[in-house]
């Protein structure tokens, strides 16, 4: 299989896994274990000339019985081995290669017949061997047909598992860049000479400040450097935590798809920068003006004597609304009019980092010569159709007459659809498992709650909110990690029903289902909070119930912002700390040891190990690539919590910047030590990713204006400022939003055991919402303040979506998606390339005029150069 970095892998030492049926033969494509320095140890054939390019590797299950079966099929499959090696497989036609295997397998089939007779008759289990070693060798005839060198290691310290290695000659590597198009420049660097202006000079002051945050390293130090001591040390080390990433050497070694990645990681996190600092300064303002807050000092004045109704029915009594203080001055923290600011803000962070990215990925695209990728993707499709894919067509064909066999068989929609069936009730199912424990997290507040209220201890019923908060928060975060990985099994599960016909096929939608999926999981508790507590609640005398005994939780007095900032933040850290960093280490090592262990290597202590097995041997431990789509998805994910439900919490940028220097490193040093060195491949942009980040700003407005206008006070408080406050100021707020209620009303069976906690009976309590007074001619009805205040909050929302996606289009118009420096590049290219093009056809019309003669050389030159002249392309 071709690809795009076939030279680059193949010029360095690595180990490589593919799986093909039923455990026939894998290739597995590993880096350099955690012995960097030992760079040139076992990566060479017997002989000592040859590189060792790729190491196959395949499972040897010898049965316990027959000796002389297995004495017979080693037999067969050395001595084959033997005779390719010693031939020059482009140098032999395809009949004397068959000819030749076929008289090698007479002739040991001749030397041992009684002993192949035994093996069959007496243990089948060897004849499956037997015919997995002969697809073995087909397999690797194919190799040998490529040009390429082989050569067997069946005594390795591994047990049960045997080693093909193979050396790729420079003939071959020149014949596949020839089939890639490989373009190599004409001079080494076009420069484009620039103004020295004023920007020019900034840039430069910049360029030298920031030259000590680079990796610090020269070209012919990597060259004559093993790649991954140098990635291990200049990239994948905690140390170099401020520097750059060395992204063209990620590249080199990884390829152009995990490239972009880690370039887009970086990029992510240096754009979290100005974030967190504007976070952090919305922030302190919060914690400066927390003192001259009028509401919450209302609340906190000791000659408030506010009786506030019961939070829940029977053990639950009156209560002073100065006992919320503490909540009250929490939430202004992160409920003041900074954070409207905040919220405008990030819409445009959002916006201005995904123009920062178009222009990322062009210039990546320039420096890596995959300007003309997806052309090339168009005229020669590499995506070939999947195994399972073929399969299921080759079913359907079976099942049709033979008359019909002749036309090309494809799975159409029909054939599909009972697969979408289970898809949609599947993806529907696993949402409903998201609302029910929910649910079931909604149940256990409410009675904890009341629970909590009846305990005899001062300390605990003081503190019954923040305790129901934190640990049902807790609750949250354990089930968003197990479900998590459910979710991951089921949506993969889903995808292989559907059999795709592409592996572009298949990741696209398996991303979409664990996106849609994971995102329901982790944002569901969230958007309840924001959204619906609170709101479906009644009033005293007649609330709402969950089935009759459970009555719908409140929120707090300073509103639910506070109890959203909580869920927020413990649900983000916690994936952080745990599932992004602790299982992305953990579960490969602890992987690794088990794989360790079951290959009976653990009697030999770790230095015996190091000295007596191979390092293509040490890779075989390593963990396998699994892909990148866990590394996006922890990414996009966090992307939603920093932009969602960032007027909530400030401070969401900052521990995501955080997170991510770390995270950048721990990756790096995943890749390079604990995985096994994936397979490079070509990609010109991060593919559906870029789609979902879109989405996900999109999604941002919205929310945002609506977390502003219906969760935080921000509306309420303008409202009474400049209509109903008798100064213009704030005094008398919180006297505004409450109504009253008489307490005869109560319903029975649901008034207060202890009526008179606070030492005098309660005839009148207050809560919080816009109702009549019982006094009026319609009590308990809702008043005309509530109408005007849903207005307003409507009209807001209408007015912050539109402006700021306004906003968003006018900075993606104003920034272009190529840097000015790279489209002045390729455009000086292509008028050199047009002045080579003119200048050799000058040269040949001058030779045809001297000689009355053309020589078939010059004609085929004049087709050329006139075929290169449409395409702009030079083919060297």
């Amino acid at each position: 299989k071709r690809s795009a970095c076939f030279i680059e892998h193949l010029s360095n030492s690595q180990t490589l896994e593919v799986l093909h049926t039923k455990g026939l033969l894998s290739l597995r494509f590993a880096l350099t274990p955690e012995e960097n320095i030992h760079c040139q140890h076992g990566i060479f054939f017997q002989d000592g000339q040859r590189k060792v390019d790729y190491v196959l590797t395949y499972h040897m299950k010898k049965p316990g019985g027959s000796r002389s079966g297995r004495q017979s099929m080693y037999m067969l499959t050395e001595r084959a081995v033997a005779r390719s090696l010693r031939r020059v497989p482009h140098m032999l036609s395809e009949h004397h290669r068959h000819q030749q295997a076929k008289r090698a397998k007479d002739s040991a089939t001749l030397q041992a017949p009684a002993e192949v007779q035994t093996s069959f008759l007496g243990d089948a289990f060897n004849g499956h061997e037997d015919q997995k070693a002969f697809r073995r060798e087909e397999f690797e005839g194919k190799l040998r047909d490529m040009g390429l060198e082989l050569e067997k290691d069946e005594d390795a310290n591994v047990s049960g598992v045997g080693f093909l290695k193979i050396h790729a000659p420079w003939n071959v590597l020149c014949r596949e860049a020839e089939f890639m198009k490989l373009k190599l420049p004409t001079k080494k660097v076009y420069e484009v000479k620039k103004s020295r202006g004023v920007v020019e000079k900034i840039s430069t002051l910049i360029s030298k400040i920031l030259e000590p945050l680079h990796p610090q390293f020269e070209e012919l130090t990597w060259k004559l450097v093993c790649l991954s001591q140098l990635l291990y040390e200049e990239w994948a080390n905690y140390s170099v935590f401020y520097k750059y990433q060395p992204i063209g050497l990620v590249r080199k070694y990884f390829g152009e798809k995990i490239g972009l990645y880690f370039a887009w990681l970086g990029l992510y996190t240096q754009m979290l920068i100005p974030a967190s600092l504007v976070g952090i300064i919305v922030f302190l303002y919060g914690c400066a003006t927390v003192n001259d807050d009028i509401p919450s000092m209302e609340i906190c004045h000791p000659k408030t004597n506010i009786t506030m109704c019961p939070q829940c029915d029977q053990v639950c009594s009156y209560w002073k609304l100065s006992t919320a203080c503490g909540t009250a001055r929490a939430s202004h923290l992160f409920d003041n009019p900074a954070t409207v600011f905040f919220s405008i803000f990030m819409a445009l962070w959002a916006a201005m980092f995904m123009e920062h990215w178009k222009r990322r990925q062009m210039r990546l695209n320039y420096e890596w010569d995959l300007t003309g990728f997806e052309d090339e993707e168009v005229s020669e499709p590499k995506d070939h159709p999947r195994a399972e894919y073929e399969f299921r067509v080759m079913q359907k064909s079976m099942r049709k007459d033979r008359k019909s066999q002749h036309k090309e068989e494809k799975l159409t929609c029909q054939d599909r659809l009972p697969a979408y069936m289970t898809n949609i009730v599947m993806m529907l199912l696993m949402i409903g498992v998201t609302f029910a424990i929910l649910f079931g997290v909604i149940l256990y507040r409410i009675s904890m709650k009341a629970a909590l209220h009846m305990s005899s201890s001062p300390i605990t019923r003081n503190n019954v909110q923040l305790t129901v908060k934190t640990t049902a928060a807790i609750i949250n975060l354990v089930v968003i990690l197990i479900l998590d990985e459910v979710y991951g099994a089921f949506a993969r599960w889903l995808t292989v029903l559907e059999a795709p016909k592409t592996e572009k096929s298949f990741e696209e939608r398996l991303i979409f289902k664990t996106f849609i999926l994971k995102f329901f999981n982790a944002f569901t508790p969230i958007i309840y909070i924001a959204f619906f507590r609170g709101r479906l609640v009644g009033r005293p005398g007649s609330y709402l119930y969950l089935s009759e005994s459970y009555r719908m939780e409140e929120c707090a007095h300073g509103g639910c912002l506070m109890e959203l900032c909580i869920q927020l933040s413990i649900t983000m850290l916690g994936k952080q700390l745990i599932q992004n960093n602790l299982f992305e280490i953990g579960v490969p090592k602890l992987k690794k040891l088990i794989r360790y262990i079951r290959s009976k290597q653990g009697a030999f202590q770790e230095e015996e190990r190091q000295k007596k097995l191979q390092r293509y041997e040490i890779d075989h431990f390593l963990e396998p690539f699994g892909g990148l789509t866990p590394e996006y998805m922890e990414m996009i994910i966090q992307f939603g919590f920093v932009t969602l439900f960032v007027a909530s919490f400030p401070l969401a940028p900052l521990f995501a910047l955080l997170n991510n220097i770390i995270e950048i490193r721990l990756d790096a040093k995943k890749f390079v030590a604990e995985l096994r060195r994936p397979v490079a491949a070509r990609a010109q942009d991060i593919g559906i990713w870029y789609n979902i980040l879109r989405g996900v700003a999109k999604v941002a407005v919205i929310i945002n204006a609506f977390v502003i206008s219906f969760t935080s006070d921000f509306i309420p408080r303008m409202v009474y400022q400049y209509m109903y406050s008798p100064d213009g100021s704030m005094h008398g707020f919180v006297n505004h939003t409450l109504s009253y209620f008489n307490t005869s009303h109560f319903q029975e069976g649901k008034e207060t055991m202890d009526p008179l906690l606070l030492g005098y009976p309660v005839d009148i309590c207050r809560y919080k919402d816009y109702r009549e007074p019982p006094w009026s001619e319609t009590p308990y009805e809702i008043s005309k303040e509530f109408w005007t205040v849903l207005a307003v909050r409507l009209a807001f929302v209408i007015v912050f979506q539109n402006v700021v996606m306004l906003m968003n289009d006018i900075v993606d118009w104003l920034i272009p998606d190529i840097p000015k420096d790279t489209s002045l590049q390729i455009h000086k290219e292509k008028i050199l390339l047009v002045d080579l093009f003119m200048k050799e056809e000058q040269c040949i019309i001058l030779a045809l005029m001297t000689n009355h003669c053309v020589p078939l050389i010059l004609i085929k030159y004049i087709i050329r150069v006139a075929y290169c002249h449409s395409r702009h392309t030079v083919h060297i």
